[in-house]
């Protein structure tokens, strides 16, 4: 099958094209190499799979490569907190518009096959939580003057007691806290609006938790938290872990989120809606940054503070995913931290000076693995 998919030179995105071409596929990389991320074409791209150097907002680029395909697997958007609210205009652009203009494209197009969406955690918000008096309860955003005093656990909405964080299943209540986090809460929307006026084609949205592995990008606004400690390890520092350390988070291997993505694409029964990508297992931020501390490193230091588009904790529910898609992680949380504490950082093999030439819509094939 012809797999289109978008972001396919980025982290996660790589990994999928190199599963989709591991299993025959014909895969075709649709990428801009946003230099928020790239610092030029990534090393380590798959030599089989074809690639066009356009944003997805680009109709012609869609009309390039469209043809033919059975499946689109989309991957591009700008992820992470960002540096501040000033980048609210480029998050949705990319995020939103893009999507947008995909799905245009497949309308236009009379696409009948199937769409799977990049999800985050983040369209939950704070996770999920019970009270020991009044039951499940939907927390309200932390308080800043909790925040400053160093009280970072969530509080009863009704009587102020204290909490207990439970998994967050798919139908948990969708409450985004940050832009990135509402613009993926809006790409999961549009999807959906467009699987309701083209029942042929089947939408479903994967939302990853904490991915980590091979291939993040270096020490960026936008890289994720394993990406950043494992940065500051490499340049022989400590990592900074903000709050107490004991914000909880599901962090799964980019292998296992690529197969995720692979089988949502080929299963032969198609599997619509939304899914947890995850392990199933919580660990605390510092836990994970004491995981990915090599031999004679520093240790972390926790440092307090917050950052005000952080939520306390979102585990998640591996269930749906296991039972209706067919999806359970098999990278442990030992084995992958310890793999990614030695694996590199995304590399470049055409410097930021040369993005022109590449950035002009051609197409190649990498002639490197």
């Amino acid at each position: 099958m012809k797999i289109v998919v978008t972001g396919g030179a980025g982290f996660i995105g790589s990994h999928i094209a190199d599963e989709l071409v591991a299993g025959g596929h014909e895969v075709v990389v649709l990428d801009d190499l946003d230099p928020a991320a790239h610092d030029g074409i990534p090393v380590g791209l798959s030599p089989s799979a074809q690639y066009v150097w356009r944003d997805v907002r680009d109709p012609e680029a869609w009309a390039d490569v469209l043809g033919g395909a059975g499946g689109v697997c989309h991957q591009a958007a700008k992820v992470g907190l960002g540096v501040d609210f000033a980048d609210v205009e480029d998050y949705v652009g990319r995020n939103d518009a893009g999507t947008a203009a995909m799905l245009r494209a497949l309308h236009d197009t009379q696409f009948s096959g199937r769409i799977v969406l990049a999800s985050s955690m983040v369209v939950y918000g704070e996770g999920r939580y019970r009270c020991g008096s009044d039951g499940l309860v939907r927390p309200g955003p932390r308080r800043l003057s909790d925040l400053d005093a160093g009280r970072y656990e969530p509080t009863c909405p009704q009587c102020g007691g204290g909490l207990v964080a439970e998994s967050v299943p798919e139908d948990h209540w969708l409450d985004p806290r940050n832009v990135y986090a509402t613009t993926k809460l809006a790409q999961e929307g549009l999807c959906n609006a467009f699987a309701r006026e083209h029942p042929a084609a089947v939408v479903t949205s994967l939302r990853y938790h904490n991915v980590y592995g091979p291939r993040m990008p270096r020490d960026t606004p936008y890289a994720g938290v394993a990406s950043i400690f494992r940065s500051a390890y490499a340049r022989g520092e400590a990592p900074r872990v903000m709050e107490d350390g004991g914000q909880r988070r599901d962090f799964v291997h980019v292998t296992d989120v690529a197969q995720a993505n692979v089988l949502a694409l080929i299963n032969e029964e198609p599997a619509p809606g939304p899914f947890n990508v995850c392990t199933g297992t919580p660990r605390t931020v510092l836990e994970m940054a004491q995981a990915l501390r090599p031999s004679g490193a520093p240790e972390p230091v926790v440092v307090g503070g917050y950052r005000l588009g952080d939520i306390r904790h979102v585990f998640a529910n591996a269930e749906r995913a296991a039972s209706v898609l067919g999806f359970r992680a098999t990278v442990t949380f030992d084995d992958g931290m310890h793999s990614f504490s030695q694996a590199p950082l995304r590399e470049s093999s055409v410097a930021t000076s040369s993005r022109s030439e590449v950035r002009e819509g051609s197409r190649h094939r990498p002639d490197r693995p």
